[in-house]
């Protein structure tokens, strides 16, 4: 069966792909395309070990529990770190640089935890530590103890939210729509559309989307919700799978102070629900400082306080003789104690000898300073077993299900980008317009040889550029979003690619047509419709291909700046090479092979066929080109039909569409690893051996703190709060 199955292989990619670098084309083309359809799902996280879940995991949970969502229940997961190091190494000069110096910390379930810091301080990469989304690179060094439960971090299987800085959804669909199409790719267990419409209506409540549930998103070119509520949406669509730990990175950056408050209410709200919530963020107010029930502040990399929030830090800093003058937002005092002032020299040491004091003060109270409940070996028992059994992923919907998801959320993004269409139309139209006055009603003599040659030129070097620019200045944006969603294994790569293919077809071909419908008869090119109709057809799959070719260029560089700068200048390479400007048989041999690989050259190629068969012009000479035959020989396009050349464009657009498909699979994002110390790992687990249920409800007042003496002079001078009396 296996080789009548290959052999059928070799004859489809033999007689499809014609021979030498078609061949090869067609035959990667074929390749992926088998992958793409018969390929596995989403990748989903291997299921914990037996021997971690204890006998009776089984006792305490339902095993069908876990396909659909869990109301009300959210599974704890108390997140420990201990000596976390982090270091970026520079060859050029061979200094390394730390971002993080020993860190510490603890997260729990049901309290708020904020990291906080002027900037620079390390809070964003602490947070990307601790939920395993830092950026790899060969230059940085990770080091440390994190632990889950009680778990090393390799070994974690709970599920855990990102809701990352910048606020990333299609423009064109509503809050209603996004969260129910959300709902539908990540939880398959949900089978009725009532119960999806009442369980993302219980989450519009829940986040306070209720008022705007049928507005669209929106972006720069179409108003649409806000920015506070576009990151409360973003929390509803991380909290569909009910994660146990949320991470937030600076939610309240670019919103005014009533958003800003409104979110971290909908934070503290979650953690109360028993998540724990883990956040970084910059200067918040009084009222939004009071809502964190920890917080851990950061300066250069360094620790300089963590604990319970409010009261106590002000508390522990007082008794080092940093007071916080009243009437003032607590955690602006604590952002400018632990900040260097640039405004001297003097004012430099001076801010700097202080926060090495309060670096190395807290450093030597770190092992008896924790949280008010620490956790015990019991818990870590106990929620250790249920986390491992709760949180295995289940597998997403089928590949049908999948595509038909995604091909209904494309076509919606497509058919409503109204600012987008009209400006492609106009464009289309004014071009068209342009050209046909520049050509106006060519007739038949020896000069309109040229003429036509150039208008067709002109005509597939602009419809591809057309295409092209649109898709590359939209889908590095769109990549992001899918790379998200993709990692959260809410669908596979096959079923997005083919589905975006779908929905942009008959939006792609509405521009070409309108383009060819009014240069074709101001030109007066070969006047029949069957003409028309070829001419309009070989346009529109140009069209594709160069979309496809954006799609490539797209999933190759990293942003819309980089895309929009390649894409152009691989098509000018194919603009030379496209049949007009140099002649195929004139082509040094070394580069033959990209006029085989030119959409240009083989739109060019369509369009004279199909222009100058069965044209007679008029001669005067017998050195006088008579015939529309005659002209075709003069550019080497003589004995080709307009099928090869649709042919040649159909494959160059595979081609592309498989490279990106390959791009997309090998660009996965990828994180750093965690490099835990043995010396760090024994040490953490002798602390927890000591911890036991009579140390448990111990405030931080209690704890032993290094004091000044009043007596005598501050070491580094009194501290001020700048703007206080």
């Amino acid at each position: 069966m296996v080789a009548f199955g290959g052999k059928k292989l070799r004859q489809m990619v033999s007689g499809f792909g014609g021979n030498g670098l078609g061949q090869v084309l067609a035959a990667v083309a074929v390749t992926v395309l088998v992958r793409l359809f018969s390929g596995p799902g989403p990748v989903l996280p291997p299921e914990t070990d037996n021997e971690d879940q204890g006998d009776g995991a089984n006792d305490d949970i339902d095993e069908g529990e876990s396909e659909g969502p869990v109301s009300g229940k959210v599974f704890p997961v108390t997140i420990r770190w201990s000596d976390i190091t982090c270091s970026l190494s520079d060859k050029s000069t061979k200094s390394v640089r730390f971002l993080l110096k020993n860190v510490s910390g603890e997260a729990k379930p049901g309290r708020l935890l904020a990291i906080m810091g002027p900037s620079g301080s390390g809070k964003t990469t602490l947070l990307n530590v601790l939920a395993g989304q830092l950026a790899a690179s060969p230059r940085l060094h990770l080091s440390g103890l994190l632990e889950f439960n009680g778990r090393p971090s390799s070994k974690r299987s709970y599920k855990f939210a990102y809701v990352r800085q910048e606020d990333l959804f299609f423009s064109q669909l509503t809050v209603r729509e996004t969260l129910s199409l959300a709902t539908d790719l990540q939880l398959p267990g949900i089978s009725s559309a009532e119960e999806r419409d009442e369980y993302v209506k219980n989450l519009l409540f829940k986040l306070g989307l209720v008022s705007c549930a049928d507005t669209i998103v929106g972006d720069a070119k179409v108003r649409g919700i806000s920015g506070g509520e576009k990151k409360r949406l973003s929390l509803a669509c991380e909290l569909l799978a009910s994660p146990s730990v949320i991470f937030a990175d600076e939610p309240t950056t670019g919103l005014d102070a009533f958003q800003a408050e409104k979110v971290v209410e909908t934070l503290q709200h979650l953690a109360q629900d028993g998540h724990t919530v883990i956040c970084s963020i910059h200067q918040p107010r009084g009222s939004v400082y009071n809502k964190f029930d920890d917080i851990v502040l950061l300066t250069e990399g360094s620790l300089v306080y963590a604990g319970p929030a409010r009261d106590e830090p002000l508390a522990y800093f007082s008794k080092l003789g940093y007071h916080c003058p009243d009437h003032v937002n607590p955690a602006e005092f604590l952002a400018d104690l632990i900040s260097i002032d640039y405004s001297s020299t003097e004012s430099v040491y001076s801010s700097q000898k202080r926060i090495d004091s309060l670096v190395e003060s807290f450093s030597e109270r770190l092992s008896t300073i924790i949280y008010a409940t620490p956790i015990t070996k019991e818990v870590l028992h106990k929620n250790g077993k249920r986390i491992g059994m709760r949180t295995v992923a289940k597998k997403k919907g089928g590949w049908w299900k999948q595509f038909w998801l995604l091909l209904r959320r494309a076509w919606m993004q497509a058919s409503r980008d109204g600012p987008t269409n009209k400006v492609r139309a106009r464009m289309s139209i004014a071009s068209a317009v342009i050209f046909g006055s520049v050509f106006w009603r060519m007739g038949r003599s020896q000069t309109s040889i040229q003429d036509r040659m150039g208008l067709l030129q002109v005509a597939a070097i602009n419809t591809a550029m057309a295409a092209l620019t649109k898709t590359v200045g939209v889908f590095p944006k769109e990549r992001t979003i899918v790379d998200r969603e993709r990692a959260k294994g809410s669908y596979s790569l096959g079923p997005y690619l083919f589905s975006k293919l779908l929905a942009e077809i008959p939006i792609g071909a509405a521009f070409p047509l309108m383009f060819g419908s009014v240069l074709y008869p101001m030109a007066r090119l070969h006047p029949t419709l069957l003409r028309f109709g070829k001419f309009c057809g070989i346009v529109t799959v140009e069209s594709f291909a160069a979309s496809a070719m954006g799609l490539t260029v797209g999933a190759m560089v990293p942003t819309t700046e980089a895309a929009m700068a390649v894409g152009p200048s691989l098509m000018t390479v194919f603009i030379v090479f496209g049949g007009y400007y140099v002649n195929p048989e004139n082509t040094p041999i070394i580069f033959r092979w990209i006029p085989r690989i030119s959409l240009i050259r083989w739109a060019f190629q369509g369009l004279c066929i199909n222009e100058f068969s069965g044209l007679q012009f008029e001669h005067h000479n017998p050195f006088d080109i008579q015939t529309g035959e005659q002209a075709l020989e003069r550019i080497s396009f003589g004995g080709s039909k307009i099928r090869d050349t649709v042919v040649a464009q159909s494959k160059i657009l595979l081609f592309w569409y498989c490279t990106t498909y390959l791009l997309l699979e090998k660009n996965k994002p990828k994180y750093q690893q965690l490099e835990p110390s043995a010396l760090d790992h024994d040490k953490s687990h002798s602390k927890l051996e000591e911890l036991n249920p009579e140390q448990e409800g111990h405030p931080l007042e209690n704890q032993p703190v290094k004091q000044v003496d009043s007596n005598q002079p501050d070491p580094v001078g009194p501290f001020i709060l700048e703007g206080a009396e």
